[in-house]
Formats: structure tokens, C-alpha cells, sequence
């Protein structure tokens, strides 16, 4: 019998470097790496092959980076609880190690079962923070200098130099999406899909730093430019190859070396995005009812009749047939490649929830099945954002035709992605429709009027902000999720532990709920 073994469990936190539960496992006894594939996650609907396919390409790596270190990954396929209750009667340990997980409601009840096993067989678990959300928090206020002391107040962690052998148990095999019967939402181009592991986490953020993002605060904007200018690593924080504190830290490095490549400006914008990444994950630390209801509850009635049509609207737009080429090019580059920037996947909801008038619970799946850096709590954030659910944010309602001309007008990314209007001139590629009598093709025409949609849901929206139970429940959404305002000075924690700290810029509205609609259309 084991019974000082440590077991650590990996989950959304894969590699071994600035991993504090394997730090802290390995200086207490013999330690046993496990991952479990969970059959119940697998068939969720908000879980795609998409996914795991990068997870099973670091685990690969990472079980080869734990067999350097003395002991292998073991890797088991089932019930998390039956899988920890089947190790414990061949080995008996009596600690778990994890980090702490914000994830949604089905990775949250099996927290709380693996919490209810261990405390009736007496096994401890710790978990540890890997980023700056706060469990239990009680105010928002301070929490940006708890951010900076947290994720800047120490340098990431080293990985152990060995780990202590422990009982000889079976590593299992990784099983592969074939085995595993996966399907996948939509077909992929793997040569274009960021492949998993630690390594390729520190060559995407080691390239950026090098000179990649020069241009990241403009090249982000658009699809084509953003697909190098954009440092490429939600992907590896969402899975876990990397940590917030080691990106944060790189990019504080590179800005003190003489001679870096990137303007200072452009790592502040690219720190403050880590920033934001916390702060949206916050939110669904905090509140986790935001995952199946409206951050403001009064926004609960607004889409309660969806249009008649919808499935074929929401079939549309998921395929990207929607009529509007842009748009429908932004989706399909999504669907083969499992990234699209942000400006575009705002787009994408803003067409589905005030042009299209679907409910954001209807696509938040769908959606999250497309996206390789699918995080819980930045999703159901943005998408509750971008749909004018959240009742302090202002209303964004993009116009996809001029969001094409402003970012493809020319047309080439929409003649890689809708090839069926590829021969139709110029002037037109944005607008097929006005050219159907002499260029006939299968691409279809508009699902809906835009300009008058969105008219519609300003409409809408402008009624419902302006009723008592709106305006209160915006008060209330603002106390519990709202950013507040913070100096930016080095902290004297960061210092005073021998951390390194880098100026956050700030662009948060600091006056509570904003009264004004912030309206993107262009009126023809």
C-alpha cells in the first residue's frame, strides 16, 4: 500500500510547467498523474471532436514530459467517481491534487460528487488557483490589484526536477476520437486547426512576442490579418498547455529587453486581454446561473416567441447560408478552422440575436462546438453580451455588410469561404442579391432585411431599458460582475514578493450601467 501517494488530476490544466497541484504533489511523496476522458463531457452538446482532438494531442505531450520526469501519465476512460474509486482500492491514496475549475454545470456537479467520495474515504483534495478568478469572492471591488498581486506578484513555477516512483499502476492507453465514436459538428481542414501541446503553446507565444504582433491592435479587426497579428494562444489557455501567469510574465520580459520587437503599446493591449480573460471567467465563478439564464432577468421576456422560422434561421446561420457573404464566410473559415478574431465572432452573435431575433441559449451550444478555445465563462459572458442580455453593456448591432467593406473590400477572404459567388465582380461580391439576373448560382438570397431587424431590435431594446425592473436589475448586474476602477502602479505586493509587474491599460466604462444605445448600422 501507497497510502502517502499524491495523485494529481489534470483537467483543463495540461503541462507540467507553472502546475502548482504537480509542484506541490511531488514534494509530498510518490506521485500519480491521472487524466480521466469523461464519457458524460464528451457528449455534451457544447463539446465537438473539435476539441478533443487538440486535448488528446497534449495529453500525448504531456504524458511523454511526465515519463521524463520519473512517471507517465495514467490515463483512465469513465465516471470520474468510479474512476477515483477503482485507483483508491489498488492503491489507496490518500491526497488529490487539482487546480480549481470554473467550468459549467455538468463539470460542476462532478465536482461536487468527487468532493462528497473523498470526504467519505477520507482523502484530501486540494485545489489550487492557476489564474486570477477569485472562489467565494464577496466584492468586485479590488479585484484587478488582486489580479496583478496574484498573477504578477510571483514568476510562473518551475516543473519538478523529479518525480518520486510510486505504485506500479497500468498508464492506460489515450484513446482516440475513432475509438471514443466522436462525431464532429462540421468538417475540419487539420493542416488550418492549431494542434495541442505545451510546445506549440510557447512557439504561438514566442513567435507573437517576436515580432508577430507589431501590428496587433490594427491587424486584429479582420479575419485575414488577425489570423497572424492575434497572438494565437486562447486555445492553450482554455485547455490549460499554458497559464495566464506564464503569458503575463513573457510579455513583461520581452518589454525589458532592449531591442523588443513589438511596441510597448501593443503588449499592454495584448496584457490587458489576459486581464479580460480572467474577468469574464469571474463572472461565471460568481453567478453560475448566467450558463441557463439572462444576467439581467428582466431580458427573460424578450425573445420568449421566437420567430416562427427559426430552425431554418438558425440552420442558416450555423452553416453559414445565410445570404450575407461576409457573414456567412466568417462562419464557414470558423467551422473548418476552430478560430475566427473577435470583432468577427461578435458578428456572428450580434446577426443571431437582434437580426435573426434567436434566443442566446439556442446558439450558445452550436457555437461553442466551432470554437478550439471554448471557455465556459468567456462564452456564456460574450454571448450574453453580444446578445443585450447583460443590461450594462452597450447595444452592438453590427451590419455584415459593412463590416465586409470595412475589413474584405476586395472580396478575396469571401471568395476563399462562399466559393459559389466567387466569378461575381467586385462591386457586387458583397451583395449578390443585386446581381442575381446575371449571375445565377446556388448561393441564397438574404434570410432577413438586416437594416430592418436591426431597426426592430433597437426597438425592442430601447423599450425594455427604459422599464423599472430593467433599470434595477442593470443596478444589481453592475454590483456583482461590473470592472471597476483601478491605478495602475506596480503593486507593493508584486515587489515586495519579487515579482515582476506590467501597467495594465484600462478602457472599462467606471460611471455603473451606461443610458446610451452604442449603435453599428449603416442606414441605406
Amino acid at each position: 500500500m501507497y497510502e502517502d501517494a499524491q495523485v494529481v488530476w489534470f483537467k483543463r490544466d495540461l503541462r507540467v510547467t507553472d502546475h502548482a497541484p504537480l509542484v506541490s504533489a511531488a514534494q509530498r511523496g510518490p506521485v500519480l498523474p491521472l487524466f480521466i476522458v469523461e464519457p458524460n463531457i464528451l457528449t455534451a452538446p457544447d463539446f465537438d471532436t473539435l476539441h478533443y482532438e487538440f486535448i488528446r494531442q497534449a495529453l500525448v505531450e504531456l504524458r511523454e514530459n511526465l515519463h521524463v520526469l520519473g512517471q507517465p501519465l495514467i490515463v483512465r476512460t469513465g465516471p470520474v467517481v468510479n474512476v477515483l474509486a477503482d485507483l483508491h482500492r489498488l492503491v489507496r491514496f490518500d491526497t488529490i491534487w487539482s487546480h480549481e475549475e470554473t467550468g459549467n454545470h455538468l463539470t460542476y456537479q462532478r465536482d461536487l460528487a468527487v468532493k462528497q467520495w473523498a470526504e467519505i474515504h477520507r482523502v484530501r483534495w486540494n485545489e489550487l488557483p492557476q489564474n486570477g478568478v477569485v472562489r467565494r469572492l464577496k466584492s468586485r471591488n479590488g479585484w484587478a490589484k488582486h489580479w496583478e498581486d496574484r498573477i504578477m506578484g510571483t514568476p510562473p513555477l518551475a516543473k519538478p526536477d523529479r518525480l518520486q516512483n510510486g505504485p506500479h499502476v497500468e498508464i492506460g492507453q489515450i484513446p482516440t476520437a475513432e475509438e471514443l465514436r466522436l462525431r464532429s459538428a462540421a468538417p475540419r481542414l487539420q493542416h488550418k486547426i492549431q494542434p495541442g501541446g505545451e510546445a506549440e503553446a510557447q512557439r504561438h507565444l514566442l513567435s507573437f512576442l517576436a515580432g508577430r504582433g507589431k501590428d496587433y491592435r490594427r491587424g486584429m479587426s479582420s479575419p485575414t490579418s488577425g489570423e497572424t497579428a492575434c497572438s494565437r494562444i486562447s486555445p492553450y489557455l482554455a485547455w490549460g498547455c499554458l497559464s495566464i501567469r506564464q503569458a503575463a510574465h513573457a510579455a513583461y520580459a520581452e518589454i525589458q529587453r532592449p531591442g523588443h520587437q513589438i511596441p510597448k503599446n501593443e503588449i499592454q493591449s495584448f496584457t490587458g486581454r489576459l486581464h479580460w480573460h480572467c474577468h469574464f471567467i469571474q463572472k461565471l465563478e460568481s453567478e453560475p446561473e448566467i450558463e441557463f439564464r439572462c444576467f439581467n432577468h428582466a431580458c427573460e421576456s424578450l425573445r420568449a416567441e421566437p420567430p416562427p422560422d427559426h430552425e431554418r434561421r438558425l440552420d442558416a446561420w450555423i452553416t453559414g447560408h445565410t445570404g450575407y457573404p461576409f457573414l456567412d464566410a466568417c462562419m464557414r473559415s470558423l467551422r473548418a478552422t476552430g478560430w475566427l478574431n473577435f470583432r468577427m465572432r461578435a458578428m456572428l452573435v450580434s446577426f443571431a440575436a437582434y437580426n435573426l431575433w434567436l434566443d442566446w441559449r439556442v446558439f450558445n451550444a452550436p457555437l461553442a462546438c466551432h470554437f478550439l478555445d471554448y471557455e465556459p465563462g468567456i462564452h456564456f459572458s460574450q454571448i450574453q453580451m453580444q446578445s443585450g442580455t447583460t443590461g450594462i453593456s452597450a447595444l452592438r448591432i453590427y451590419n455584415p455588410i459593412k463590416q465586409g467593406l470595412d475589413h474584405d473590400p476586395e472580396g478575396h477572404f469571401i471568395r476563399q469561404w462562399v466559393p459559389e459567388i466567387a466569378g461575381i465582380p467586385t462591386p457586387l461580391i458583397h451583395t449578390p442579391w443585386k446581381s442575381r439576373a446575371n449571375n445565377p448560382c446556388a448561393y441564397p438570397d438574404p434570410i432577413v432585411d438586416h437594416l430592418g431587424t436591426a431597426r426592430m431590435a433597437k426597438t425592442n431594446f430601447s423599450a425594455l431599458r427604459k422599464s423599472a425592473t430593467h433599470k434595477e436589475e442593470a443596478k444589481r448586474v453592475f454590483a456583482e460582475h461590473g470592472s471597476r476602477k483601478h491605478r495602475n502602479p506596480a503593486s507593493e505586493a508584486a515587489h515586495r514578493n519579487g515579482g515582476n509587474h506590467l501597467p495594465l491599460r484600462s478602457r472599462r466604462k467606471q460611471n455603473g450601467a451606461p443610458t446610451q444605445f452604442q449603435i453599428e448600422i449603416q442606414f441605406e
